[in-house]
């Protein structure tokens, strides 16, 4: 069992990266309750999963070598990120309602809405493509091809992913009691702009090559 305790040992790396997901998800479960939040994790896990298959039988034309400089998916992934941070940005949360039983009065969203989010929102990061072909050709040069031991190790790293998302969305349903509807909302748009500043980012770095500006000609 090493290489699914290995396996589990980089998915707790992943899990304490700071990427859009992470804040849609406090965001969520906070707002929503602990099952929608839920949802969307699963939403990410689902689209992870769908990644992960597609790096790992060499499928890479479609996100390319380095997908954070792939053209289409900087632009569509920036474009869904400044939708979803807009959103979150212009909440205004009523101490009554949406923040103590974890919706508004108008009711729930139905439970795909929040997988689809949670699905759309990772499969169109490109940080995410760039994670698992780097874990995919970690695999392949390690393990080999055909090695029994890559299904435990891949499954030790999306279980991990799959147990802190949950874990993260049942920390922040539950300090939600401790908030108030002005809190709330402040966190709202503190989300929302870090949201728009990511989207921003993965758009202005595929027209411009930021990376190449800032962090290779530095």
């Amino acid at each position: 069992m090493a290489p699914y305790y290995k396996g589990i040992i980089i998915g707790l790396t992943f899990a304490i990266l700071l990427g859009p997901g992470f804040f849609a998800l406090i965001q969520t479960s906070i707002h929503r309750g602990f099952k929608s939040g839920a949802l969307m994790a699963i939403g990410i896990f689902i689209s992870d999963v769908v990644a992960l298959l597609i790096c790992y039988f060499g499928i890479t034309q479609i996100p390319g070598e380095d997908p954070r400089q792939n053209f289409l998916f900087g632009i569509v992934g920036g474009i869904v990120l400044i939708i979803f941070g807009t959103y979150t940005f212009t909440r205004v949360v009523r101490d009554s309602g949406e923040n103590r039983e974890g919706k508004n009065q108008s009711g729930a969203s139905p439970a795909f809405v929040y997988i689809i989010k949670g699905f759309f929102l990772n499969i169109t990061n490109p940080g995410m493509w760039f994670i698992w072909i780097t874990v995919t050709v970690s695999v392949r040069a390690n393990f080999g091809i055909y090695n029994n031991s890559i299904p435990l190790f891949l499954g030790g790293i999306l279980s991990t992913i799959l147990f802190t998302d949950m874990l993260k969305c049942f920390i922040a349903h539950h300090i939600k009691s401790f908030l108030n509807g002005k809190i709330m909302t402040w966190m709202n748009r503190i989300v929302g702009i870090i949201l728009v500043v990511f989207g921003t980012y993965l758009i202005l770095n595929v027209l411009f090559d930021l990376e190449n500006i800032f962090f290779r000609n530095g």
